[in-house]
């Protein structure tokens, strides 16, 4: 499901992108085509007892699809070669299995092989915090998703409270990002993509507007937006940061 688009549109974003050097500049123009596309819950097929298809729906999507297909057209110079990177960006080894898909934030730069890297310490610094999470453990000792197993990780993330010009101004265009959640057996609770709006328009960098661009469930919007990146996490416990290499 391509929603307004079509494989000759894809295919003509690919290669425009493919052809923007800087890695957070493609990022940014290529997110920028999906504003104001719908949110969809569920819009993946498969699990422990249902086979995993390869969906590319571009008519709505959700969080962490959203940055599945900006990533996988990130890497890409058309059509065919993105529903190629998608495997390779939401499933281990490019293995289209329910088992295989990276179904927490912080797995795609576990298992990226070096194209994602996990940031939040260069960028939180002294302010940045580490826990041990046991990943789809619940506090109950029963799992999140059925068939997955645990998994220990150390999860480093920059506190809400802690999110000043300083910490801003390290953060650059493109740069993945995910909401932090205390919740144990979870890292995030949400993801989206830090952008500077006005970097692209001549100014220094670092001078633009600090954004927040995800696929928001917010019943008020109910789709790909901006928010203020300050004003949205004033409120959260922090987030991880990840960056594309």
């Amino acid at each position: 499901m391509l929603g307004r688009w079509d494989e000759h549109a894809i295919d003509e974003m690919a290669k425009t992108g493919s052809q923007i050097s800087d890695s957070g500049e493609r990022i940014r123009f290529i997110s920028n085509q999906f504003l104001d596309t719908p949110y969809g819950e569920h819009t993946l097929v498969g699990s422990v007892n249902r086979k995993e298809l390869l969906v590319v729906d571009l008519a709505r999507m959700d969080c962490f699809t959203y940055l599945d297909y900006v990533e996988a057209l990130r890497i890409s110079g058309g059509f065919k070669e993105f529903e190629r990177n998608l495997k390779l960006v939401r499933y281990r080894g490019g293995v289209v299995d329910y088992t295989k898909r990276n179904h927490f934030f912080t797995d795609w730069a576990a298992h990226s092989a070096g194209r994602i890297e996990d940031i939040t310490r260069e960028v939180g610094r002294s302010k940045a915090k580490s826990v041990k999470k046991i990943l789809n453990l619940k506090a109950d000792g029963t799992r999140f998703l059925q068939g997955i197993p645990t998994s220990e990780r150390e999860i480093t993330f920059i506190p809400g409270d802690a999110v000043d010009a300083t910490v801003i101004g390290r953060l650059k265009t493109g740069d993945y990002i995910g909401v932090y959640t205390p919740t144990a057996g979870l890292d995030v609770s949400h993801t989206g993509i830090f952008i500077r709006k006005g970097d692209e328009e001549g100014e220094e960098e670092g001078e633009g507007e600090a954004v927040f661009r995800h696929a928001s469930s917010r019943k008020s919007t109910k789709r790909v937006v901006d928010n203020d990146f300050k004003d949205y996490f004033s409120d959260k416990p922090g987030f991880i940061v990840l960056r594309a290499r």
